[in-house]
């Protein structure tokens, strides 16, 4: 397992600097893993993880963990808390980790004699112990583990847009099959009809090599 400064390293080369939050992630990170007995990372697919907030938090975690997005390791489900639920996907136990409620006040008990809040959590977040810096507590999924995965290969259309939807996020209505948006469940609302590149531009964009 690599060190926590190597960690906090590879979690800053994406930033200009390193800060408190991505310290948080990273120890997160590595207390949920602790949690689920692994001693580093878990081969593919056997852990994943679900975030529940982006920015610099997400990308100590990721580091930590080397989930990512890609493998369909890391889901988020943003309710702007620097939390995260782990799932081991064979013993299908589940916890989530939390900071604790005084994280902030803990921080500047043990960094004692720093400038600002900013910088005795920075440094502090790297040495509270994981008993008095996060709450870990067993979860149970709203949504079934194997929803959330799906299965490789599984494509349909949508009636209405005939768009393509991949891992069995279509909705079935009446013997039909709609995406999310078209059912009335997604994220946004269709404003007019969907606009195409010009011949011209769609032209530039295919001869680039």
């Amino acid at each position: 397992m690599e060190s926590l400064l190597e960690l906090l390293n590879r979690s800053a080369r994406g930033h200009t600097h390193l800060c408190p939050r991505q310290v948080l992630g990273v120890r997160l990170g590595l207390c949920g893993l602790k949690s689920l007995g692994f001693i580093e990372p878990p081969t593919l697919k056997r852990m994943i993880v679900i975030l529940e907030t982006n920015g610099c938090f997400a990308d100590g975690v990721i580091a930590a963990t080397q989930c990512n997005v890609g493998h369909r390791t890391l889901f988020i489900e943003d309710m702007g808390k620097t939390a995260a639920v782990f799932v081991d996907v064979i013993s299908e136990h589940i916890i989530r980790v939390a900071p604790q409620l005084d994280i902030r006040q803990k921080a500047i008990h043990f960094s004692p004699g720093e400038s600002s809040h900013y910088l005795a959590q920075l440094k502090a977040y790297q040495n509270i112990p994981d008993e008095e810096m996060f709450s870990v507590a067993p979860v149970v999924l709203n949504t079934p583990i194997e929803t959330i995965l799906s299965f490789p290969g599984h494509r349909v259309n949508c009636d209405q847009c005939g768009e393509e939807i991949i891992n069995e996020r279509e909705v079935l209505r009446n013997g039909h099959i709609f995406c999310q948006t078209c059912a009335g469940t997604g994220y946004y609302k269709p404003e007019g009809r969907a606009i195409h590149f010009p011949q011209a531009i769609k032209q530039d964009f295919c001869d680039i090599p």
